[in-house]
Protein backbone atom coordinates (compact mmCIF):
# COMPACT_ATOMS: atom_id res chain seq x y z
CA UNK A 1 0.00 0.00 0.00
CA UNK A 2 1.21 3.75 -0.70
CA UNK A 3 1.80 6.19 1.11
CA UNK A 4 -0.51 9.42 0.40
CA UNK A 5 2.03 11.94 -1.61
CA UNK A 6 1.63 14.44 1.80
CA UNK A 7 2.79 11.50 4.13
CA UNK A 8 6.04 10.47 1.87
CA UNK A 9 6.74 13.55 1.50
CA UNK A 10 6.88 14.26 5.32
CA UNK A 11 8.52 10.73 5.96
CA UNK A 12 11.18 11.74 3.05
CA UNK A 13 12.14 14.63 5.44
CA UNK A 14 11.99 13.34 8.60
CA UNK A 15 14.35 11.13 7.48
CA UNK A 16 16.85 13.29 6.13
CA UNK A 17 16.36 15.65 9.00
CA UNK A 18 16.59 13.36 12.14
CA UNK A 19 18.53 10.54 10.82
CA UNK A 20 21.00 12.18 8.98
CA UNK A 21 21.40 14.21 11.78
CA UNK A 22 22.19 11.23 13.91
CA UNK A 23 24.79 9.77 11.72
CA UNK A 24 27.76 12.24 12.98
CA UNK A 25 27.58 10.29 16.26
CA UNK A 26 27.52 7.11 14.09
CA UNK A 27 31.01 8.10 12.34
CA UNK A 28 32.79 9.16 14.97
CA UNK A 29 31.63 5.93 17.07
CA UNK A 30 32.46 3.97 13.78
CA UNK A 31 36.01 5.45 13.54
CA UNK A 32 37.14 4.55 16.50
CA UNK A 33 38.10 0.81 15.17
CA UNK A 34 37.61 1.05 11.67
CA UNK A 35 39.59 3.65 9.41
CA UNK A 36 37.70 6.50 7.78
CA UNK A 37 37.82 5.37 4.06
CA UNK A 38 37.02 1.97 4.61
CA UNK A 39 34.33 2.72 6.77
CA UNK A 40 32.32 5.29 4.42
CA UNK A 41 33.85 2.35 1.56
CA UNK A 42 31.74 -0.36 3.45
CA UNK A 43 28.58 2.18 4.30
CA UNK A 44 27.95 3.32 0.77
CA UNK A 45 28.65 -0.10 -1.01
CA UNK A 46 26.26 -2.20 1.36
CA UNK A 47 23.12 0.07 1.18
CA UNK A 48 24.21 0.23 -2.27
CA UNK A 49 24.06 -3.10 -2.64
CA UNK A 50 20.65 -3.34 -0.79
CA UNK A 51 18.92 -0.49 -2.52
CA UNK A 52 19.91 -1.95 -6.27
CA UNK A 53 19.62 -5.30 -5.39
CA UNK A 54 15.95 -5.08 -3.84
CA UNK A 55 15.01 -3.00 -6.76
CA UNK A 56 16.29 -4.87 -9.34
CA UNK A 57 16.19 -8.61 -8.36
CA UNK A 58 13.48 -8.75 -6.60
CA UNK A 59 9.92 -7.32 -6.51
CA UNK A 60 9.78 -3.80 -6.47
CA UNK A 61 8.17 -3.12 -2.83
CA UNK A 62 9.36 0.31 -2.58
CA UNK A 63 7.73 1.20 -6.36
CA UNK A 64 4.67 -1.85 -6.45
CA UNK A 65 3.28 -0.77 -9.52
CA UNK A 66 6.67 -2.38 -11.45
CA UNK A 67 7.40 -5.75 -10.61
CA UNK A 68 11.08 -5.70 -12.35
CA UNK A 69 13.32 -3.04 -14.02
CA UNK A 70 15.50 -3.52 -16.77
CA UNK A 71 19.23 -3.16 -15.88
CA UNK A 72 20.25 0.41 -16.46
CA UNK A 73 22.50 1.50 -19.26
CA UNK A 74 26.00 2.84 -19.70
CA UNK A 75 24.74 6.36 -20.02
CA UNK A 76 22.69 5.96 -16.82
CA UNK A 77 25.93 4.31 -14.95
CA UNK A 78 28.27 7.28 -15.88
CA UNK A 79 25.78 9.66 -14.07
CA UNK A 80 25.55 7.76 -11.30
CA UNK A 81 29.72 7.27 -10.56
CA UNK A 82 29.60 11.09 -11.29
CA UNK A 83 27.11 11.69 -8.60
CA UNK A 84 28.39 8.92 -6.21
CA UNK A 85 32.05 10.55 -6.61
CA UNK A 86 30.52 13.95 -5.07
CA UNK A 87 28.15 12.88 -2.84
CA UNK A 88 30.73 9.98 -1.32
CA UNK A 89 34.10 10.52 -1.68
CA UNK A 90 34.45 14.07 -1.98
CA UNK A 91 31.82 14.43 0.82
CA UNK A 92 31.30 11.66 2.84
CA UNK A 93 34.84 10.09 2.72
CA UNK A 94 36.71 13.71 3.89
CA UNK A 95 34.29 14.19 6.76
CA UNK A 96 34.53 10.76 7.97
CA UNK A 97 38.58 11.78 7.78
CA UNK A 98 38.14 14.98 9.81
CA UNK A 99 36.25 13.81 12.23
CA UNK A 100 39.25 12.02 13.11
CA UNK A 101 40.32 15.45 14.77
CA UNK A 102 37.01 17.75 14.39
CA UNK A 103 33.71 17.05 17.14
CA UNK A 104 30.71 15.50 15.71
CA UNK A 105 29.01 18.18 16.22
CA UNK A 106 31.31 20.87 14.29
CA UNK A 107 30.98 19.05 11.01
CA UNK A 108 27.54 18.62 11.55
CA UNK A 109 27.88 23.04 11.23
CA UNK A 110 30.34 22.82 8.75
CA UNK A 111 28.58 21.01 6.35
CA UNK A 112 25.59 23.30 7.07
CA UNK A 113 27.14 25.64 4.18
CA UNK A 114 25.53 23.22 1.85
CA UNK A 115 22.72 25.57 1.02
CA UNK A 116 25.01 28.48 0.87
CA UNK A 117 26.75 26.74 -2.41
CA UNK A 118 23.54 25.36 -3.66
CA UNK A 119 22.19 28.52 -3.95
CA UNK A 120 25.46 29.83 -5.34
CA UNK A 121 25.34 26.74 -8.20
CA UNK A 122 22.19 27.28 -8.97
CA UNK A 123 22.38 31.10 -9.67
CA UNK A 124 25.68 30.52 -12.53
CA UNK A 125 24.49 27.19 -14.04
CA UNK A 126 22.42 28.12 -17.05
CA UNK A 127 18.96 26.90 -16.86
CA UNK A 128 19.28 25.58 -13.07
CA UNK A 129 16.31 26.25 -10.88
CA UNK A 130 17.10 29.86 -9.49
CA UNK A 131 16.25 30.59 -6.01
CA UNK A 132 13.58 33.82 -5.33
CA UNK A 133 14.83 36.74 -3.15
CA UNK A 134 13.09 35.53 -0.51
CA UNK A 135 14.48 32.54 -0.20
CA UNK A 136 17.71 33.65 -0.43
CA UNK A 137 16.96 36.00 2.36
CA UNK A 138 15.49 32.86 4.55
CA UNK A 139 18.87 31.08 3.94
CA UNK A 140 20.81 34.26 6.04
CA UNK A 141 19.58 33.63 9.83
CA UNK A 142 20.58 29.49 9.57
CA UNK A 143 23.77 30.40 8.04
CA UNK A 144 24.61 32.90 10.53
CA UNK A 145 23.15 30.32 13.50
CA UNK A 146 26.16 28.04 11.58
CA UNK A 147 29.13 30.69 11.68
CA UNK A 148 28.32 31.53 14.86
CA UNK A 149 28.55 27.97 16.57
CA UNK A 150 31.61 27.71 14.48
CA UNK A 151 33.43 30.81 14.89
CA UNK A 152 32.82 29.80 18.70
CA UNK A 153 34.05 26.29 18.92
CA UNK A 154 37.03 27.27 16.43
CA UNK A 155 38.49 29.67 19.11
CA UNK A 156 38.40 27.60 22.15
CA UNK A 157 41.87 27.88 23.73
CA UNK A 158 41.83 24.67 24.86
CA UNK A 159 41.28 22.31 21.40
CA UNK A 160 41.04 24.92 18.50
CA UNK A 161 40.25 23.24 15.36
CA UNK A 162 42.90 23.14 12.51
CA UNK A 163 41.86 25.39 9.80
CA UNK A 164 42.98 23.32 7.15
CA UNK A 165 40.34 20.68 8.40
CA UNK A 166 37.85 23.46 8.44
CA UNK A 167 38.77 24.38 5.02
CA UNK A 168 38.53 20.73 4.08
CA UNK A 169 34.95 20.34 5.53
CA UNK A 170 33.86 23.01 3.03
CA UNK A 171 34.93 21.37 0.11
CA UNK A 172 33.28 18.54 1.06
CA UNK A 173 30.22 20.54 1.54
CA UNK A 174 30.78 21.90 -2.12
CA UNK A 175 31.34 18.75 -3.20
CA UNK A 176 27.83 17.36 -1.98
CA UNK A 177 25.83 20.68 -3.13
CA UNK A 178 27.34 19.83 -6.23
CA UNK A 179 26.13 16.16 -6.68
CA UNK A 180 22.86 17.71 -5.89
CA UNK A 181 22.60 20.23 -8.42
CA UNK A 182 23.86 17.59 -11.25
CA UNK A 183 21.33 14.72 -9.80
CA UNK A 184 18.44 17.12 -9.56
CA UNK A 185 19.27 18.75 -13.46
CA UNK A 186 18.97 14.86 -14.68
CA UNK A 187 15.82 13.47 -15.94
CA UNK A 188 15.88 9.56 -15.38
CA UNK A 189 13.17 6.99 -15.67
CA UNK A 190 14.67 4.99 -13.09
CA UNK A 191 13.57 4.98 -9.80
CA UNK A 192 14.66 7.16 -6.63
CA UNK A 193 15.89 3.39 -4.97
CA UNK A 194 17.27 2.27 -8.33
CA UNK A 195 19.50 5.85 -8.40
CA UNK A 196 20.41 5.83 -5.06
CA UNK A 197 21.83 2.15 -5.13
CA UNK A 198 24.08 3.30 -8.42
CA UNK A 199 25.17 5.75 -6.93
CA UNK A 200 26.21 4.26 -3.44
CA UNK A 201 27.85 1.54 -5.05
CA UNK A 202 29.87 3.81 -7.24
CA UNK A 203 31.22 5.65 -4.62
CA UNK A 204 31.21 2.99 -2.32
CA UNK A 205 33.81 1.18 -4.97
CA UNK A 206 35.60 4.47 -5.12
CA UNK A 207 36.03 4.97 -1.18
CA UNK A 208 37.09 1.21 -0.97
CA UNK A 209 39.77 2.07 -3.36
CA UNK A 210 40.78 5.16 -1.80
CA UNK A 211 41.28 3.01 1.36
CA UNK A 212 43.61 0.44 -0.22
CA UNK A 213 46.17 3.05 -2.01
CA UNK A 214 46.26 5.51 0.96
CA UNK A 215 47.11 2.19 3.22
CA UNK A 216 44.34 2.09 5.65
CA UNK A 217 44.39 -1.36 5.55
CA UNK A 218 47.74 -2.10 6.75
CA UNK A 219 48.20 -3.20 10.19
CA UNK A 220 43.84 -3.34 9.90
CA UNK A 221 42.16 -6.45 11.32
CA UNK A 222 38.79 -7.44 11.55
CA UNK A 223 38.95 -8.40 14.87
CA UNK A 224 40.09 -5.12 16.11
CA UNK A 225 36.44 -3.77 15.54
CA UNK A 226 34.86 -2.40 18.63
CA UNK A 227 31.02 -2.86 18.88
CA UNK A 228 30.43 0.70 19.23
CA UNK A 229 32.31 0.69 15.48
CA UNK A 230 30.38 -2.19 14.51
CA UNK A 231 26.69 -0.93 15.12
CA UNK A 232 28.27 2.27 13.83
CA UNK A 233 28.50 1.19 10.68
CA UNK A 234 25.35 -1.07 10.70
CA UNK A 235 23.63 2.37 11.22
CA UNK A 236 25.04 4.42 8.66
CA UNK A 237 24.38 1.35 5.93
CA UNK A 238 20.66 0.65 6.98
CA UNK A 239 19.26 3.99 8.39
CA UNK A 240 21.99 6.85 6.65
CA UNK A 241 22.18 5.07 3.72
CA UNK A 242 19.43 3.09 2.80
CA UNK A 243 16.34 5.20 4.21
CA UNK A 244 18.60 8.56 4.52
CA UNK A 245 20.18 9.14 0.43
CA UNK A 246 17.24 7.20 -1.24
CA UNK A 247 14.32 10.05 0.60
CA UNK A 248 17.10 12.73 -0.68
CA UNK A 249 17.30 11.79 -4.13
CA UNK A 250 13.76 11.34 -4.14
CA UNK A 251 13.33 14.74 -2.17
CA UNK A 252 15.63 16.02 -5.29
CA UNK A 253 12.98 15.10 -7.86
CA UNK A 254 10.01 16.38 -5.88
CA UNK A 255 10.89 19.78 -4.17
CA UNK A 256 12.66 22.68 -4.86
CA UNK A 257 16.92 22.01 -3.94
CA UNK A 258 17.05 24.96 -1.46
CA UNK A 259 14.10 23.33 0.51
CA UNK A 260 16.11 20.55 0.45
CA UNK A 261 18.70 21.33 1.51
CA UNK A 262 17.21 23.06 4.91
CA UNK A 263 18.16 19.04 6.14
CA UNK A 264 21.47 20.96 6.94
CA UNK A 265 20.15 23.58 9.61
CA UNK A 266 18.42 20.83 11.12
CA UNK A 267 21.45 18.12 11.24
CA UNK A 268 23.59 20.12 13.11
CA UNK A 269 21.31 20.71 16.28
CA UNK A 270 20.68 16.87 16.71
CA UNK A 271 24.53 16.05 16.25
CA UNK A 272 25.34 18.44 19.04
CA UNK A 273 22.60 17.27 21.18
CA UNK A 274 23.61 13.67 20.39
CA UNK A 275 27.40 14.53 20.89
CA UNK A 276 27.06 16.49 24.05
CA UNK A 277 24.72 13.44 25.71
CA UNK A 278 27.15 10.51 23.87
CA UNK A 279 30.26 11.94 23.67
CA UNK A 280 30.94 14.46 26.13
CA UNK A 281 31.21 17.46 23.43
CA UNK A 282 30.46 20.90 24.70
CA UNK A 283 27.41 22.62 24.54
CA UNK A 284 27.07 26.55 25.19
CA UNK A 285 24.94 29.00 24.71
CA UNK A 286 26.18 30.16 21.50
CA UNK A 287 25.14 26.48 20.33
CA UNK A 288 21.62 27.43 22.08
CA UNK A 289 21.36 30.73 20.09
CA UNK A 290 22.56 29.02 16.54
CA UNK A 291 19.66 26.72 16.87
CA UNK A 292 17.68 29.24 17.26
CA UNK A 293 18.73 30.92 14.25
CA UNK A 294 18.74 27.26 12.27
CA UNK A 295 15.13 26.61 13.10
CA UNK A 296 13.64 30.18 12.07
CA UNK A 297 15.20 29.59 8.48
CA UNK A 298 14.12 26.26 8.08
CA UNK A 299 10.74 26.99 8.98
CA UNK A 300 10.96 30.54 6.82
CA UNK A 301 11.96 28.67 3.66
CA UNK A 302 9.11 26.29 4.22
CA UNK A 303 6.48 29.18 4.33
CA UNK A 304 7.94 30.66 1.43
CA UNK A 305 8.26 28.29 -0.82
CA UNK A 306 4.58 27.30 0.06
CA UNK A 307 3.66 30.37 -0.87
CA UNK A 308 5.47 30.44 -3.83
CA UNK A 309 4.15 27.42 -5.41
CA UNK A 310 0.51 28.52 -4.20
CA UNK A 311 1.09 31.64 -6.46
CA UNK A 312 2.18 29.63 -9.69
CA UNK A 313 -1.06 27.55 -9.04
CA UNK A 314 -2.88 30.08 -9.29
CA UNK A 315 -0.81 31.84 -12.13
Amino acid sequence: MRLPAKARMFAAFAAVYFIWGSTYLAIALGIESIPPFLLMGLRSFVGGALLFGWESLGPNALSPSVSRRSWPGARAWSHAAICGLLFFVGCHGVLAYAEKQVPSGIAAVVLATIPFFIVMLNRIVPGAHRPQGLTLLALVPGFAGVALIAWREAARPDHPLDPLLILALLASAFSWALGSVISQRHSSSLSAPTLSGMQLLCGGAALLLCSLVSGELTGFSPVDVTARSFLGLAYLALAGTVLGFASYIWLLDHVPAPLVSTYTFVNPIIAIVLGWLILGEPLTFEMFLGAALVVASVIAVSVFDISRRAEVARA
